[in-house]
């Protein structure tokens, strides 16, 4: 008895010294580099927990193993040890990859106007820490089940099956494989990016986010549209954004035959000088339409990206409107009858 009790002690005193030695790197290691760079602080801290969690557990099997205590239940508890072990491996390796793709992503300023190659270049991480994610929890839980003499057996019988299984699980899984094809595709061709302006379900909005299996569409009212990734590549949609970040907004504008067309054309010179939202790129006034009751009037501006497109169009086209009915109100669109006096005779109006 008092050689276990022994034994307890010193595992108890590995843990808490190994516990003790990291807490105290990591406090030194944050004091060190606390003026130096906060972001810095900001990645240790994320990989805290699995870390210690990992060199506790491989402190307490190591001791053990090393002190060769005897007490019940040691061999599930050594497996248990094992499978904790591994878990907090993988989630310290998916923890290590997240701050490095995070750091990699940090260099790239999607704010800017002209953000098409950091859209594109962040696509590409995110995709690779999504996969990547999967890839390490897939192999974790593989390991773990190994760890199992039955598993090892049934891998035997499986094998010898793998034909039917293969074919059953293969029919079973098709959407999903469907989607993690479609999702490397994807990655590969980009037909859509992160911050892409898209139109889809006759929903305008933003690519929020990517993942494995769907990708997540900020509507412009903030509601979000979660779609499958297949969707983008089996289905049609607009993104304004594929290959630059600049739009071309139209206006339309339905005015009376008589409407003297240059005066909106420098009405549209005043507006577009004095706002920002203007690339001075493109302006342009046409008339597209003509029917038995007015005119047509095509408005063009363009601008530096599809938000600033959406504020300009809205912004011309009160504009517009206010000096028309404010310079020319008798110039709107109207009714035209012609009426003879028989017909009012004759009552026939």
């Amino acid at each position: 008895m008092k050689e276990i009790f022994l034994d307890l002690l010193i595992i108890f005193t590995a843990v808490v010294g190994v516990f003790l030695v990291k807490w105290i790197s990591f406090k030194v290691i944050f004091q060190v580099v606390k003026l130096k760079s906060e972001r810095f602080r900001l990645y240790l801290s994320r990989i805290s927990s699995p870390l210690k969690l990992f060199v506790m557990l491989v402190t307490l099997r190591l001791s053990i193993h090393f002190t060769n205590i005897n007490i019940p239940y040691k061999e599930q508890a050594y497996h248990i040890i094992k499978l904790i072990i591994i878990a907090s491996l993988a989630w310290l390796v998916v923890r290590i990859l997240g701050v490095v793709l995070k750091r990699l992503k940090s260099k790239y300023d999607v704010n800017v106007s002209d953000n098409l190659d950091a859209r594109k270049n962040i696509t590409y991480i995110e995709w690779t820490y999504q996969l990547s994610k999967v890839f390490i929890w897939v192999i974790a839980g593989a390991s773990m089940l190994l760890t199992f003499p039955e598993v090892k057996n049934i891998g035997v019988t499986l094998f010898a099956s793998a034909g039917i299984a293969g074919l059953v699980i293969g029919i079973a899984a098709q959407p999903l494989l469907s989607n993690l094809i479609a999702g490397i595709q994807i990655a590969i061709t980009q037909p859509i990016r992160l911050d892409d302006v898209v139109v889809v379900e006759g929903e305008w909005g933003r690519i929020e986010g990517i993942g494995n299996t769907y990708v997540v569409v900020k509507i412009w009212d903030n509601r979000r549209l979660v779609l499958p990734i297949s969707y983008f590549v089996q289905q049609p949609f607009q993104n304004w954004t594929r290959t630059t970040a600049d739009i071309i907004g139209t206006v339309f504008l339905y005015v009376d035959y008589r409407f003297p067309i240059d005066e909106l054309r420098g009405e549209l010179d005043n507006i577009l000088e004095s706002t920002d939202l203007w690339d001075r790129v493109t302006k342009v006034i046409q008339v597209t339409e003509s029917t038995e009751k007015s005119m047509q009037l095509r408005v063009l501006v363009s601008a530096p990206d599809s938000p600033s497109a959406w504020d300009l169009r809205c912004l011309v086209r009160e504009k517009l409107i206010k000096f028309i009915q404010d310079k020319y109100p008798e110039y709107l669109p109207l009714a035209r009858a012609n009426i003879s006096s028989s017909d009012i005779l004759n009552g026939n109006m």
